[in-house]
This record gives structure tokens, C-alpha cells and sequence, in this order.
């Protein structure tokens, strides 16, 4: 429960943190399936720097809260949208609870014939040497197709796997599968 209430407070603080901050340009995610929903708020903080956060809850293979904060260094061209920084987890789960610094980033492609489709996928990996409790180490990667409705807001259909490896366990896949989603940029 207490890392339940860690994660709900370190989110506010980054929506607060997000929404005070001079915002240049940023980004609202939502995305589900029938076992889980995911939530992520990004701003700008500087130029080609977004600071954000995001909260994941899943019943896929347990019950999972888990909650993340990340500095990414950003560029976005007529061609492809990329991010490369640091992401600190927090995991509430039946299997333990943790927390770690991994490293990662995000990458998407344009196609030149259709340039409002996408294709890419993001990937974060956080080693033993970064981690707090129980968590050992963990990673969770995406891929997503993503097609621009209109000037700000894209849809996408995508795939998420989410393990982490707690101590005195065996590593566990927290969350996985397909998944819908909505991206609204601002």
C-alpha cells in the first residue's frame, strides 16, 4: 500500500511539475486493453528537453501498479521522432515492490508515401546496479503503429511487454499484449 501511495504522489508531482513548467510543446497518451490501462503526460522543459511521467495499472498476469518519471533529450523532423534519456520506475506488485533508473528511448519513423503513419517502438532497461527494494532489474518495450487523425491528435495500435525480476523470484512478465491508444500533442 505504501508504494501504492509513492507512485500516486510521485505522478501528481509530475503533472504538477509538467503543467507549471514553461511548456514549449508537449504530449497526453492514453492507451488500453481489456487487462490494463496506461496513462503519460510529457512537456517540454528546454529546447529538445521533455521531462515527464506516466502511470501503468494491470491485471494481466497480476495485479501491477507501476508508476515512471523520465528526462529524454527530443527531436521530431518531417521524417522521424526520437528520444533518448533516463527513466526512473516504481513497481507495486503481488510479486514485490521497487524501484530503478534505466536507460532508454523511443524512435518513429514517417513513411514518405502515407506521412501521416508511423512505425516505431520504444524500449527501457533498468540493470540491477540502479535498483531500490525488492526490484532486481526490469524492462519494458513497445511497438506502435500510429496514423495523425487530425494537425495534434494520432491513434495508434501497438504491443506492450513490461518484466522485472524481484528478489527471491523469478523474472515475471507484469503486462503484455495488444493495445489501443490516443496521443494528443500541444
Amino acid at each position: 500500500m505504501t508504494a501504492h501511495c509513492n507512485i500516486l504522489g510521485l505522478s501528481a508531482a509530475i503533472l504538477a511539475a509538467s503543467l507549471s513548467a514553461p511548456a514549449m510543446a508537449g504530449n497526453a497518451d492514453l492507451n488500453l486493453n481489456t487487462e490494463a490501462v496506461q496513462g503519460e503526460i510529457n512537456g517540454e522543459i528546454g529546447n529538445g528537453v521533455q521531462l515527464g511521467g506516466g502511470i501503468l495499472s494491470s491485471d494481466d498476469h497480476d495485479d501491477v501498479t507501476a508508476g515512471h518519471v523520465q528526462l529524454l533529450g527530443t527531436e521530431r523532423t518531417s521524417e522521424y521522432d526520437v528520444g533518448l534519456g533516463a527513466r526512473w520506475s516504481q513497481y507495486d506488485t503481488d510479486h514485490g515492490d521497487g524501484g530503478g533508473l534505466g536507460l532508454g528511448g523511443y524512435g518513429y519513423y514517417y513513411l514518405p508515401g502515407a506521412p501521416r503513419v508511423s512505425l516505431g517502438g520504444y524500449g527501457y532497461v533498468t540493470p540491477d546496479v540502479a535498483t531500490s527494494n525488492d526490484l532486481e532489474h526490469s524492462y519494458e518495450y513497445g511497438l506502435r503503429a500510429r496514423y495523425q487523425v487530425i494537425d495534434n491528435v494520432e491513434g495508434y495500435v501497438g504491443y506492450r511487454k513490461v518484466k522485472a525480476d524481484f528478489e527471491n523470484r523469478d523474472e515475471r512478465t507484469l503486462d503484455s499484449g495488444p493495445l489501443v491508444g490516443m496521443r494528443l500533442q500541444f
